[in-house]
């Protein structure tokens, strides 16, 4: 399991009874976890400091309970990057703080390509003794595409690492909110492209027009609508959706990177729909693994959703592809 173990902004203190009790910066939240399937508090005394605590109804739904003083918005950082915390209507604060794993992956891997780029021309360079041998892809730009971009966290990431990112998502208050997380991270001034789409339909788009992507992102949902209501259900359209993705990627690309919470899916299957697709196109490695979380001065982890991902075999890797 990859965990995220870099938080400084961010901690869960205690976890039982379907509930996980976390610190937001300054502020304590509870809120409902369905792997939190034990009854034992380790802190309970912890539990009488939460702010708020998120309850479900029976019949459906649920709401945020008030117990202390909660601004309607904060912040908290990751490393160098800053995001805005907003406690929403269905349990959310805007953030999938587990999600710094990935984002620290994506990261190396782009802050790296133009470091393996330039090694393999140095070496080449050096074997064939010539003077000036100069090459523009050692000056390369990665291009991403986040596709259910959500409110930026791997948008942020990606433009920190120097990348330019295509940010799409179906809502366009979850686009507005990647801005304000962008511009929080002192990133505004960074090649971003905003689109309030279905994902389908702008990647159909982008492949008319001929766009190339060096990476591609998504995390899509369980179930969802997309802006003129077009359905989307995981394990109907993911397969076609990676393998349309397929027809955007560059020539070269750097990874494809899928996360998912959907309920029943194992990530060998994240694996196996990237062999299937994009390994059949491009030579790399695939792997694929859960994510978590890790409790503040406990042994217990929280299962937090699952990865696949593909990734180009670079220089450091072992020479060329």
């Amino acid at each position: 399991m990859n965990i995220a173990k870099k938080w400084e902004d961010y901690k869960i203190i205690d976890m039982a009874n379907g509930q996980k009790l976390e610190k937001w910066g300054d502020y304590i939240l509870s809120r409902p976890d369905p792997q939190i399937v034990w009854k034992n508090k380790s802190y309970p005394e912890e539990w009488k400091k939460a702010n708020a605590i998120y309850s479900r109804s029976k019949t459906g739904g649920g709401n945020w309970d008030y117990k202390k003083k909660l601004p309607a918005a904060w912040q908290i950082k990751y490393k160098d990057l800053t995001f805005n915390i907003k406690p929403m209507g269905f349990k959310h604060t805007g953030l999938f703080p587990e999600q710094a794993v990935n984002w620290d992956w994506m990261r190396n891997k782009i802050e790296n390509a133009k470091i393996d780029n330039r090694s393999r021309k140095e070496t080449e360079r050096r074997e064939s003794k010539a003077k000036d041998f100069k090459t523009e892809e050692s000056q390369r730009e990665i291009k991403v595409l986040n596709l259910f971009a959500y409110t930026g966290g791997a948008t942020v990431a990606c433009l920190a690492a120097g990348a330019s990112v295509c940010h799409v998502d179906s809502s366009k208050g979850m686009v507005t909110w990647a801005k304000e997380n962008v511009t929080s991270s002192g990133l505004a001034e960074k090649k971003v492209r905003y689109i309030v789409d279905d994902v389908v339909k702008f990647v159909n788009r982008e492949i008319r027009r001929g766009n190339k992507y060096d990476a591609i992102i998504m995390d899509p949902p369980s179930y969802g609508r997309g802006a003129n209501g077009e359905v989307w259900q995981f394990e109907n359209n993911i397969y076609d959706l990676v393998e349309l993705c397929t027809k955007v990627l560059s020539d070269n690309p750097l990874f494809f990177l899928i996360n998912s919470y959907t309920t029943g899916i194992s990530s060998s299957v994240l694996a196996n729909i990237l062999n299937l697709t994009v390994a059949k196109k491009y030579k790399g490695k695939v792997e694929s693994g859960e994510i978590g979380l890790p409790m503040e001065n406990s042994s217990l982890v929280l299962p937090a959703g699952i990865f696949g991902r593909w990734e180009e075999v670079t220089f450091g890797d072992g020479g060329k592809k």
